[in-house]
């Protein structure tokens, strides 16, 4: 599909970041998905950075590879979660990556000696992105999502852009969705309009009128307040949506789709009628309500950055769905692993499973080899993903083997025990950001493994982000003690996935399964670790039956 036949809806925010503009765009996401539309999502995201993949977690959040192997905003999670469509590379972009493209061509004489300005360079390279998301998906909506706050300077290029687009492809071809906060006085007991008046005055200064605005708050809007904005921000009352904080992020396209907003987008855009199909959504939905006051299950996330969630969203959703997949609740334990250092596995007790996430650098390494252990020796199902996948083999090596020296490069360069080395396609690379082993790689399963019975078939394709790898010259001792090698690469070279054979489920793989999670259809590999927690429930709940009846006969 040309991109000149591809409708766009522009999504900015107002008055504060984190409102969850991410959320929102992946719901009108699925909206229109279930009334037959085809549809993908761009984030753009307004920082100097060229993508986030060298940025520190507690800056960004989670960074999210796709398929094509781009390192890329968390909210392509969030996206890909819920329109359940794989995104590609030009599905992010970023004011770096803008500046670098524009400075590149200049370098090699492209502007034949022009000046080369905001306008048109910068908002032609803007335009030229985001119709190359559209030609590369094929998208009949592309949904395009704004980061940070109107007003801010660094997003007004991008807000000029919206607008020249707008008048290239057509004013019916495109909307605008704003995503506003009504603060609360507690002195007045008030939600307060006036910052999303001023928010939506200052989007129109820059010639984009607000189709459709989304009042964001912490507690119910009345109808007094609603109707308040229609008038002061010109907007249909129809399209000023309430939209209150959700512990159930899923809700929010069944929430969409009760007001009637199908049709605010429809006879904007001028799509044609079609039927909604939202009913499995729903179902999921209400049974996540059903669920979500009931702790069945406790999953220890044992990681580095754990005091911001958002840093393994990906991971706690892909544990979430796997639960609801056995009809069950879960809470999740956040164990930061420089603690279990200091005070010991002893923070661990009481779970169920853990699962630990990947992540760079030494810091923590040591508490995530003492969980390990831990989930070893107490027989407590373990999911390890790429540093988890390469712990779990350190631990192995050092207290199964008996090689108390085994190490990774990666955190002692010197160690004559690299039981986890750096790839040979890695060796000659010095520079940061987008040079891993990025996206989708086909793994063999072995026949036999937990893996290859989780998956139920003999390969399939994951997406990596990693430089460090498992070392194939301790394959073979390592397996003899006990480590199968349940999955590589198709020509064998490189170890995927690990796992102990007298183990409930104790599993790594060096690639990250949680991004291709989806809410209604749960991850094998999840799936499985919840299995194996449900399988060693029953089995201790019968015992201690067994037990009692013997006493009491």
């Amino acid at each position: 599909m040309p991109p000149r036949q591809t409708k766009y809806i522009f999504v900015t925010g107002g008055v504060v970041s984190s409102l969850g503009k991410g959320v929102t765009t992946a719901a009108l996401g699925r909206l229109l998905k279930g009334r037959g539309v085809k549809v993908s999502i761009v984030k753009i995201d307004p920082y100097i950075n060229v993508d986030p993949g060298t940025m520190n977690p507690y800056e960004h959040g989670e960074v999210f590879v796709t398929a094509d192997g781009a390192e890329t905003d968390q909210d392509l999670g969030h996206y890909e979660r819920f329109i359940d469509e794989e995104l590609v590379r030009e599905s992010n972009f970023t004011t770096g990556q803008v500046y670098q493209t524009l400075i590149e061509r200049e370098r090699k004489g492209d502007f034949l000696g022009k000046t080369v300005e905001e306008v048109p360079h910068v908002t032609d390279e803007i335009i030229r992105r985001v119709e190359a998301a559209a030609e590369k998906t094929k998208a009949e909506v592309l949904l395009v999502e704004l980061g940070s706050t109107i007003g801010d300077i660094k997003g007004m290029a991008f807000l000029e852009a919206f607008r020249q687009l707008r008048n290239r492809v057509g004013r019916h071809k495109t909307m605008s969705v704003h995503v506003s906060l009504l603060p609360h006085l507690g002195t007045t007991g008030e939600l307060k309009t006036r910052p999303a008046q001023y928010s939506v005055k200052e989007l129109r200064s820059y010639g984009l009128p607000t189709h459709i605005l989304v009042a964001r708050a912490d507690r119910p809007i009345s109808d007094e307040v609603l109707d308040k904005l229609a008038a002061t921000c010109d907007v249909d009352r129809q399209a000023v949506v309430p939209m209150m904080t959700t512990k159930n992020i899923y809700d929010v396209p069944v929430r969409l789709e009760s007001i009637g907003l199908w049709k605010v987008i429809q006879e904007r855009l001028e799509l044609p009628e079609r039927d909604s199909d939202l009913r499995e959504w729903a179902k999921m939905v209400d049974r996540i309500e059903r669920l979500k006051h009931e702790d069945d299950l406790e999953v220890a996330i044992v990681g580095k950055y754990v005091e911001l969630n958002d840093a393994y969203i990906s991971v706690s959703e892909a544990v979430k769905a796997a639960a609801l997949a056995e009809d069950r609740g879960v809470k999740i334990r956040w164990v930061n692993a420089e603690a279990v250092e200091k005070e010991g596995p002893r923070l661990l007790d009481g779970v169920d499973a853990v699962v630990v996430p990947g992540g760079f650098g030494d810091r923590g390494v040591e508490g995530k080899v003492m969980t390990a252990t831990w989930c070893r020796e107490n027989k407590v199902p373990y999911l390890g993903l790429c540093l988890g996948m390469q712990v779990l083999t350190i631990e192995f090596a050092r207290h199964v083997l008996g090689d108390d020296k085994a190490h990774s490069e990666e955190f002692d360069s010197s160690t004559k025990h690299p039981v986890i080395h750096l790839m040979e396609a890695q060796q000659s690379v010095y520079t940061k950001g987008g040079t891993m082993r990025l996206g989708d790689f086909p793994c063999k399963l072995t026949d036999g493994s937990l893996a290859r019975t989780a998956y139920g078939t003999g390969e399939v394709t994951e997406r990596h982000r990693h430089r460090y790898e498992f070392n194939n010259e301790y394959r073979e001792q390592l397996a003899q003690a006990g480590l199968r090698i349940a999955g590589t690469t198709p020509d064998d070279v490189l170890v995927e996935i690990v796992e102990l054979k007298d183990h409930p489920y104790m599993v790594g793989s060096q690639f990250h399964p949680e991004f291709k999670s989806r809410p209604d259809r749960a991850h094998p590999l999840f799936s499985e670790l919840v299995k194996a927690v449900v399988g060693r429930k029953a089995a201790t709940n019968e015992a201690t039956s067994r037990t009692g009846s013997a006493r009491n006969g």
